[in-house]
């Protein structure tokens, strides 16, 4: 038979590293990638982010890219700016879309082109309030070079190109 202090020990221990692991949860829906043209040495990966819990999209990366950046575009002064972020803020419950002409994975100095039907290898960083780091590795569907949004399943309407 168990102590009662050891049944309670075991539930805290249980519920933190169920915590611990929530916390890093982030899923990761309708991912893509748009096709390149020859010789285009940057294309963009474009998903829909929901994080369980507050969290940040720090990095990416891909072995097809020399280069991979989490992106912003925006209208600035009535032209459209491209920039680089540290961070894309995942608030909790909240689904952040990837798209393009908004917040992008930018895959730069690609080492081949990316061909429509293939798929792309994708990790994420993801971070908690408490810093700690945890990845999420994909497969991206390639996409032809006119795609701008989802397919028709009623997830949302097409976005302006790159």
């Amino acid at each position: 038979m168990f102590s009662q202090s050891l049944v309670s020990r075991i539930a805290i221990a249980a519920t933190l590293l169920v915590a611990g692991a929530a916390h890093a949860q982030v899923t990761v829906q309708d991912a893509w990638v748009r096709a390149t043209v020859p010789q285009q040495k940057a294309t963009g990966a474009f998903m829909r982010l929901t994080a369980a819990q507050d969290a940040r999209l720090v990095s990416a990366s891909s072995p097809v890219a020399g280069v991979t950046e989490v992106h912003e575009m925006k209208l600035v002064d009535n032209v459209m700016k491209m920039r680089p972020l540290p961070a894309l803020d995942l608030p909790a419950g909240q689904a952040v879309e990837l798209k393009p002409g908004g917040y992008h994975i930018m895959l730069l100095d690609l080492k081949q082109p990316v061909a429509q039907g293939s798929t792309v290898p994708l990790t994420l960083v993801f971070e908690a309030k408490d810093g700690q780091r945890t990845t999420q590795e994909l497969q991206a569907p390639v996409r032809a070079v006119s795609a701008t949004a989802a397919p028709a399943m009623g997830h949302g309407k097409p976005h302006g190109g790159h």
